[in-house]
């Protein structure tokens, strides 16, 4: 049987397949933004040839398929989700424009803010109110519930928000408000925000709640549209989808919590860093991926990738709880210019994979980094994609020599400096990514993945004066070797509603509560055994925001439980911002609970046979270290562990290609990955 991971990039659909063995195959196909699924199917065509039977025969003897999709993500960017209405308590209609007055520089009085996802003419408000503590204070009114929809009718809305004041602690006008529109506009899709986040913070809810009624249309008729095909190409296992917290959800679970697969991809590569780590007994990783589009940044801290709360993605507030990743614009597409100042710019914009860029031949002029990378010898234009794929070196170096022109530079000046200029840019994104949560990037090793990465890794590497670099042999597919490495996991969360300090009675409620439902739902997913991890976010008296804290290990029956708690918060506090105010009040303001499904792996992870031979080179070839320097280049493929080189030098893969500097050195470990030490 198979177990077969998906990750649907900006460029490339990556594909990897592990049987009982532990074999692994893997293989990349051209993604189809216009429609996903067309891209993945094709994958799974190359991928079953590749394993060596039919794609009807592969997936007849998959038993398992776990998906990482960017459908919501792209909607949101690109704006073209479903038009939404949004019903909300009489009076409250403009929350999603206040922001909190929240902005992203607060010093900045000149920046508009995001325009939301839904117009002011087609938020309409309702009378009805509920208390703080979650009873009635005004009942909801069915008039005007019903004039309500009317104008939901006559604008046209395809997707309707459900957001009352208070409903976290009481969903009753919520639901009789979704009854009423189900019955008035069946074929409108709802989210409410008791379902979507029954929590505190009016804000919040309301604009993850209109996310999800923005994404969730088109996310549901992807994921129907691909098990359907599936289905008819004889898949007859389990599919699963990747979501933004990095736990694995079945397609209904998805389609219902759509905002929650924004960083479906993303989330993929962390599961993976997570098993690297684990594998590598590293505990302090700095998960690198840089793809065709984007380059994606976290931290694996002690073994452990960090969840928050605190999303944004396209200017929309998401507050269910992801991996802490963040995303910047660069990758192998970023188009390389010139602005009015004559000053070299690299992204944001990207090329994507239609047209790709110069070098891919599909009618793109547009100098990109890839294109700067083969300018510069890096990348083998012949060899490309194992050869089945050459990539068209003059059309790179035209390219390159527009922007040349441009700055008065000659060709390999120009293309030396957009990799500069990327190289420079990631450095500031992990600099950024790091230092915010007070972590020193010297102390940890950069674990470098995703198709690009391997040609930049040691220059941003050296950049934040890190020493070491890992590149796993899965590298240009770690985050769909990682969704094999996924748990199912269930997320549930209550706000405690009171004033003063919480008691011990409480605390014990209000997990039992959520323990209950998290592990129930789960278990209509999963047979297995079931792992429960608890945390609550927390806050000093006078604080406006919260911090997260593990709770997985304490003993709700001793009796100093919120003693115990409070210390926990404390200690956080002080982990983050250097500081502990041990005499002030703490508020509980959040339980949370992930119910915990561990499934089996079978991502290959057995060691190769190792060799103390000395690595043989397939061959050499001019490339670009400052000088042009004839180099020697390696086969991933063909190194041992044990074995060891030196830079300069090149090494390759079919979908990857890795750049050893003047000076550092590569060993080979006993997975038979690349643990590069600069010098």
């Amino acid at each position: 049987m198979f177990t077969i991971g998906i990750d649907v990039g900006g460029t490339y659909t990556d594909l990897v397949a592990t049987d009982e063995t532990g074999r692994t195959v893997f293989a990349k196909s051209p993604s189809t933004p216009a429609d996903q699924s067309i891209g993945v199917m094709a994958g799974l065509e190359e991928l079953a040839r590749r394993i060596g039977v039919t794609r009807a025969a592969m997936l007849a003897a998959t038993d398992r398929l776990v998906h990482g999709t960017t459908v919501a993500t792209n909607a949101l960017l690109e704006r073209k989700g479903a038009r939404v209405a949004l019903l909300t308590t009489e009076g409250h209609r403009d929350v999603v424009e206040m922001r909190e007055g929240l902005k992203p520089d607060r010093y900045d009085l000149r920046t508009p803010p995001p325009e939301p996802l839904v117009p002011r003419e087609r938020r309409f408000g309702v009378r009805e109110r509920l208390k703080a503590d979650g009873s009635a204070s005004i009942p909801l009114d069915a008039t005007a519930l019903d004039a309500a929809i009317a104008d939901v009718r006559r604008s046209d809305a395809t997707s309707v928000a459900v957001c009352f004041l208070h409903a976290y602690l009481n969903p009753v006008h919520e639901l009789a408000a979704v009854e009423r529109l189900a019955n008035e506009l069946p074929g409108v899709s709802v989210s409410r925000s008791s379902d979507v986040l029954p929590q505190i913070k009016e804000y919040e809810r309301v604009s993850t709640t209109i996310v999800n009624a923005y994404v969730a249309p088109t996310v549901q008729r992807y994921l129907a549209n691909l098990e359907r095909s599936l289905i008819e190409a004889g898949f007859a296992g389990s599919l699963f989808v990747v979501l933004s917290h990095g736990g694995m959800a079945p397609v209904e679970e998805a389609s219902r919590l759509a905002a929650g697969t924004v960083l479906s991809g993303p989330a993929g590569g962390i599961s993976g860093s997570r098993r690297c780590a684990d594998l590598l007994g590293i505990p302090d990783l700095v998960p690198f991926d840089m793809g065709g589009t984007s380059t994606d940044i976290s931290l694996i801290s002690d073994g452990v990738a960090s969840l928050s709360a605190d999303g944004m993605l396209a200017g929309q507030r998401i507050a269910l709880r992801s991996l802490d990743i963040a995303s910047i614009a660069a990758g192998g597409g970023s188009i390389a210019s010139v602005d009015g100042g004559r000053t070299l710019r690299v992204g944001p914009e990207s090329a994507g994979s239609v047209p790709g860029p110069a070098c891919y031949g599909n009618g793109g002029l547009a100098a990109t980094v890839t294109d700067a990378n083969v300018v510069l010898g890096y990348l083998d234009a012949r060899a490309f994609m194992g050869g089945a794929r050459p990539l068209d070196r003059a059309a790179s170096e035209a390219a390159v020599d527009r922007i040349a022109a441009a700055l008065d530079l000659s060709r390999i000046e120009a293309a030396a400096g957009i990799y500069k200029m990327i190289n420079l840019k990631m450095a500031d994104g992990i600099r950024l990514t790091t230092l915010r949560r007070g972590v020193d990037p010297r102390k940890f090793a950069l674990l470098s993945f995703g198709g690009a990465a391997g040609m930049h890794a040691a220059e941003v590497a050296r950049e934040l004066e890190i020493r070491r670099i890992i590149v796993p042999t899965v590298a240009s597919v770690l985050s769909a070797w990682g969704m094999l490495t996924s748990d199912l996991r269930y997320e549930v969360s209550r706000t405690h509603y009171g004033t003063g300090r919480i008691s011990a009675d409480e605390v014990r409620g209000l997990f039992a509560a959520l323990e209950k439902q998290a592990a129930g739902r789960l278990r209509g997913w999963f047979k297995g055994d079931i792992a429960i991890e608890r945390s609550a976010e927390m806050r000093y008296g006078e604080q406006v925001f919260e911090i997260d804290v593990l709770l997985g290990d304490v003993d709700l029956n001793a009796p100093e439980l919120v003693a115990d708690i409070e210390e926990r918060f404390h200690r956080r506090h002080e982990e983050l911002y250097t500081y502990a105010s041990r005499g002030q009040e703490v508020v509980f303001v959040n339980a949370r609970v992930a119910a915990v499904g561990k499934v089996a792996r079978r991502a290959g992870d057995a060691a190769a046979v190792s060799s103390t031979a000395p690595c043989a080179p397939r061959g050499r070839r001019q490339a670009w270290f400052g000088a042009w320097r004839e180099v020697p280049v390696y086969g991933l493929d063909d190194l041992r562990p044990g074995q060891s080189l030196d830079g300069p030098a090149i090494i390759e893969a079919e979908t990857t290609t890795v750049l050893v500097d003047i000076g550092d050195r590569v060993t080979v470990n006993g997975l038979g990955w690349l643990d590069i030490t600069l010098r």
